[in-house]
């Protein structure tokens, strides 16, 4: 296994390339980005793992863009082309490990393509202390141990997508693997733009299923219908809206795709129990 580190400062930039390098599936390349402006772009030659420590990282990747927030951990499929800016003073760390490497410290039993499945994962404080001391032990090339028990949490955290798998079509396990991941990825789509104009058919397309098989397979595997989860990423982006920024309510709704402020409002309450500018009232007596 070849190790690579690389350490990008206030406006520090590190570019990917346009595509899979030599010895990609071998490679563990560890990333450290602090301070301001820091960027990092190109094309993920593996899947890559984000994990912002501290401050906001914004991550374009395909089409979709993400705001990334201390405590979350982002899965990045091999072959997207991405771009990561640290905002303000941001401290992060990218992960990218090749497949054979990954599989050699994983176990045998992993599955083959894809390795990792991209999501957005909650990052607990003891993951996040374990991607740091990957981080540190890869800067001295001594990181076999260190990325096992990384393959180990990061196994045990995609490990809730196993039952949803399970309710895929597909006669092999590969094969409802290959249609989840397809689903997944529609999944992102919602999350990271929910608050466009986004449609069923558009959707369907991503998925390669007609907008009825779509809705079909979509709420079989995740017991609710694209729509239900698509409402719900909006009202999970107005609940972080409220809490981060000074927006208005009103434009709370409007930046989080509601065109209705009334549905957003009976919704919002519904969802959370509190009203939107209970919260925002909540959170000022907090601070």
């Amino acid at each position: 296994m070849r190790i690579e580190c690389e350490r990008l400062a206030n406006g520090g930039r590190l570019d990917l390339g346009s595509g899979e390098g030599t010895g990609a599936a071998s490679l563990l390349r560890v990333v450290l980005g602090a301070g301001r402006g820091c960027v990092m772009q190109g094309v993920a030659q593996a899947a890559m793992v984000f994990v912002p420590l501290r401050g906001r990282l914004q991550l374009a990747e395909g089409d979709n863009l993400h705001t990334l927030l201390p405590g979350e951990l982002l899965v990045v499929e091999q072959g997207q082309r991405l771009q990561a800016i640290g905002r303000g003073g941001a401290l992060w760390i990218a992960l990218a490990c090749g497949a054979s490497a990954w599989r050699r410290c994983a176990g045998a039993d992993t599955p083959s393509d894809p390795v990792l499945l991209p999501s957005l994962h909650p990052a607990s404080r003891a993951l996040r202390s374990i991607v740091i001391e990957l981080a540190r032990t890869a800067s001295r090339e001594k990181a076999t141990l260190e990325l096992a028990t990384f393959a180990a949490a990061m196994t045990e955290l995609q490990a809730e997508f196993d039952p949803l798998i399970a309710r895929c079509p597909g006669r092999t396990a590969s094969q409802r693997r290959n249609v989840f991941l397809r689903l997944q990825r529609v999944r992102n789509v919602m999350s990271a733009n929910c608050h466009l104009d986004l449609d069923i058919a558009g959707f369907a397309r991503m998925a390669s299923y007609s907008p009825c098989h779509f809705i079909r397979t979509f709420s079989t595997v995740f017991g609710e219908t694209p729509h239900a989860v698509l409402v719900e990423q909006r009202l999970r982006r107005a609940h972080r809206l409220i809490n981060a920024s000074g927006l208005a309510i009103t434009e709370v709704a409007r930046v989080s795709g509601f065109e209705d402020r009334c549905a957003f409002a009976r919704s919002f309450k519904r969802r959370f129990g509190i009203t939107a500018s209970g919260l925002r009232e909540q959170g000022r007596v907090a601070a």
